[in-house]
Formats: structure tokens, C-alpha cells, sequence
């Protein structure tokens, strides 16, 4: 990958000439996204977010951080231990440049020899793990990160509005063979085009069976107004 989210993200700490991202999946068309909006402070959050970092304890493992301002309030406002995770080399660069003292570009998944409190997996971060055939391996993961009373906070939405009414009361979805929240994106910045890469929404129904599946307790904490949701994983 070239990195371009994270180049975005560098730039706009670095104040060289940041653009917004054009950003479009397979069930939306092109849009522009400001990378200032990474940036953001706690107050400047959606109230889900402040809930999740509200909820925050302990030892903290950020995954997919960004440009860290999640991990930021956590470290400065907090006086939490957070460990701050992405795959992006620039976004890592970026966040030590705003001052996280433990910033490291790693993959959740082969992460090794560390436990934490808290998981954080904020922004839709379970929508990482791509494809919905994944989320097991995902959560047994994450599991296997966590301290004994520790949690996973993490944030997605249900985007079935996103599909057409059917002539017999529910939805049209154009394919029956995979799941609905299953997604393609495809990033630009400065005309330089990323490899498509898969996301995935994750309704909560969903996400909590596969919870159960792995023995993890599934809770919901905070509906949003628009199909979203904050949910606490534990065992």
C-alpha cells in the first residue's frame, strides 16, 4: 500500500500543503473527507467516542489509531498508559510528532506478549478485520490481549438504511453471497490512487453472536441516532 491515508494525516501535522481525501466505496459515490476532522479535540467528538474514552481504564491499547487524538486525551487529560497501534508508518509519525509517548507501527494481529484493560477500537475499528468470515480470528485476538476484568470498546453501524426498500417490506441487497456490511474502499489524495481495500460495517445483532461464539459477553452502551453504536466486549 502507499500509505496514502497516512500521508495525509503526516501532512496535515507537518502543515505541508494537506488536501482532503476522496474517498468512495462500493455503496457510495466519491466524496471528500477533511483530514482536519482527525484531528479533532475531545469536545469536537461525537458523544459516542466521548463515552468510549469515558469508559477508558487501566492500561490502554489504541488499535488503528490514526492521528491519535483518541490516545491523546487518554495520555494528557487521562493520565492513562496508552499504547497507540496502526499499520500506517506516516500516521505513527504523525502522532509521535504530537506528542504520544508510545506510538508504534504494528497490526493488532501479530501483536505478542502484552495485555491490556482496554481495547480501544474506535472509528468503525472493527471494520478492520474486512470481511465478516474474519471477525472470529479478530475477536479471539483480542481476547487473548486483554487482562482479566479488561474490555473492548469499539463503535460501528448497522448500513442497511444505505439499501433500497423491496416490494415486500424489507431491503434490497444485491448479493446473498456475503454479508451486507461488507465494503470496498477506495482512497485518493493529491491525484495518487490506494489498492482498493475491504471494511466492514458490523450490525450489532451480528457483532453479538459472533461474541458469543467466542465466549465474550457483548453489551451495548450507547445507540446512536443514525444506526450507530457503542458496544463493550468482555469475559
Amino acid at each position: 500500500m502507499k500509505d496514502l491515508f497516512g500521508q495525509a494525516i503526516l501532512d496535515y501535522q507537518t502543515n505541508n500543503s494537506p488536501e482532503d481525501l476522496i474517498t468512495e466505496t462500493t455503496i457510495s459515490e466519491e466524496d471528500e473527507m477533511s483530514v482536519a476532522y482527525l484531528f479533532r479535540s475531545h469536545d469536537e467528538m461525537p458523544l459516542m467516542e466521548q463515552k468510549a474514552l469515558e469508559l477508558a481504564k487501566g492500561k490502554v491499547l489504541d488499535v488503528g489509531c490514526g492521528a491519535g487524538s483518541h490516545s491523546l486525551y487518554l495520555q494528557n487529560e487521562r493520565n492513562l498508559h496508552v499504547t497507540s497501534i496502526d499499520i500506517s508508518t506516516n500516521a505513527i509519525e504523525a502522532c509521535t510528532l504530537r506528542g504520544l509517548k508510545n506510538a508504534q507501527v504494528q497490526d493488532v494481529m501479530t501483536l505478542e506478549d502484552e495485555k491490556y484493560d482496554t481495547i480501544l477500537l474506535l472509528m468503525n475499528g472493527a471494520g478492520m478485520c474486512g470481511k465478516l468470515k474474519n471477525i472470529p480470528n479478530f475477536l479471539l485476538k483480542l481476547k487473548s490481549l486483554l487482562l482479566p476484568g479488561g474490555q473492548i470498546l469499539l463503535d460501528s453501524s448497522d448500513i442497511i438504511y444505505m439499501f433500497d426498500d423491496d416490494e415486500d417490506g424489507g431491503k434490497w441487497i444485491p448479493s446473498a453471497n456475503h454479508y451486507y456490511g461488507e465494503i470496498v474502499f477506495n482512497i485518493s489524495y493529491k491525484g495518487e490512487k490506494e489498492k482498493p481495500f475491504d471494511w466492514m460495517f458490523i450490525d450489532y445483532n451480528t457483532l453479538q453472536n459472533a461474541a458469543l461464539d467466542n465466549d465474550l459477553q457483548c453489551q451495548l452502551i450507547l445507540e446512536g441516532e443514525h444506526y450507530d453504536y457503542l458496544a463493550k466486549l468482555s469475559f
